[in-house]
C-alpha cells in the first residue's frame, strides 16, 4: 500500500504492518475523542515514526497515487479530526 504523510512524501508500506498502525490509530482516535492535547501529539508522532520506520520511501519525483494519506507531524487536532473517517485515519 502506498502512503502519504502530508508534507513529506511517499512510502510503500507491507499489508503486514497495518496491526501495529490500527493500535496506534485507535489511541489517536480516542484522545481526540477525550481532547487531550498531549496524548494526540504523542501518538500522533508514534504513528508517523511507525509509517517511517516500517515502510520503503519512494522517490521524491514518483507521482502514485497514495491509497492512504496521514496528516503533517505539526497538524492540529480540528485538521486531523477534518481528516477522520469513522474508522480513524487508517480504515479497518
Amino acid at each position: 500500500m502506498i502512503v502519504r504523510i502530508m508534507g513529506e512524501g511517499q512510502c510503500t508500506l507491507a499489508d503486514s504492518h497495518f496491526a501495529e498502525l490500527n493500535a496506534l490509530d485507535d489511541e489517536l482516535l480516542q484522545e481526540m475523542e477525550s481532547g487531550d492535547e498531549e496524548g494526540f501529539r504523542r501518538t500522533l508522532g508514534s504513528l508517523l515514526d511507525a509509517v517511517r520506520r516500517l515502510g520503503e520511501p519512494l522517490p521524491d519525483d514518483a507521482l502514485e497515487p497514495s491509497e492512504l494519506i496521514l496528516p503533517a507531524p505539526d497538524a492540529t487536532l480540528d485538521e486531523v479530526r477534518q481528516m477522520l473517517s469513522d474508522d480513524g485515519l487508517i480504515p479497518g
